[in-house]
């Protein structure tokens, strides 16, 4: 017994460090080109989750059995590595959980019945054998609406040039965006952003078009690969329009 619990806090810093070591080479194996990322979303994220839950059961146990054998920088050694494990046994059920709560889509848009439509983006996606960009209209709204009920155009008393103009500025000012072209006669901006930690890149594509009230500002968020996007879409529609909304006033 005693020469267990001396053994667990390397074993439970080794267990930690390996659940730390398959999570970062997830994302890192898939922008080097080693694996494709499905391996690494739904093989590697998961089994680092196994595996740092494995450091929080070694952990507890230690701290349970051998509490009062225990010098206490063996006990702090422990309870860290446990508490590590528990951050990283969380990441890859977060994915889960947000992945098994939402439908498996990653095309959104405020207009379902006629969405924007890519131009300038269309090379890129081809050079990276990116899917489709042509909008599924039958399959997706059903889905979309039942997700995202609150997605919506703007619509604003202005006319479209200054519709326009005021939608770049915020398109422009959008953390991690990347502006691919802007087309104020055709009222089209076209927009890249790519995740931090995997690299994916979505497309964004933002219409302003003359309106009954004056301008209707729509977009269309939609991933360059795999099916379902965690809701990063939705979201980033969401915090486009609230910045567009906020400086409509």
């Amino acid at each position: 017994m005693y020469l267990l619990l001396r053994l667990a806090p390397a074993a439970t810093i080794a267990v930690a460090g390996a659940a730390l070591a398959l999570l970062a080479l997830a994302p890192l194996g898939t922008r080097l080109g080693w694996w494709h990322y499905s391996f690494a979303l739904y093989w590697l994220m998961p089994a680092s989750g196994y595996v740092a839950a494995a450091a929080v059961v070694l952990s507890v146990s230690t701290l349970a059995l051998g509490w009062s054998q225990l010098r206490l920088r063996r006990s702090i050694v422990v309870l860290v590595a446990g508490i590590t494990g528990a951050v990283l046994a969380y990441v890859p059920w977060n994915y889960q959980r947000i992945r098994s709560a939402l439908p498996p889509i990653h095309d959104i848009t405020t207009d379902a019945e006629n969405p924007p439509f890519f131009v300038a983006v269309l090379p890129a996606r081809a050079a990276e054998n990116a899917g489709s960009a042509i909008y599924d209209g039958a399959g997706l709204p059903p889905l979309q609406r039942s997700a995202y009920p609150d997605l919506a155009p703007i619509r604003v008393a202005w006319p479209v040039s200054k519709a326009f103009d005021q939608a770049l500025v915020v398109a422009r000012a959008m953390p991690g965006w990347t502006i691919v072209a802007a087309d104020p006669y055709a009222g089209r901006i076209e927009a890249s952003q790519q995740s931090r930690w995997f690299r994916f890149t979505d497309d964004v594509v933002i219409r302003v078009a003359c309106d009954e009230a004056g301008s209707r500002v729509d977009m269309r968020s939609t991933s360059r690969q795999g099916r379902s996007d965690y809701g990063v879409n939705a979201a980033r529609i969401r915090a486009f329009m609230s910045a567009l909304r906020q400086r409509i006033g």
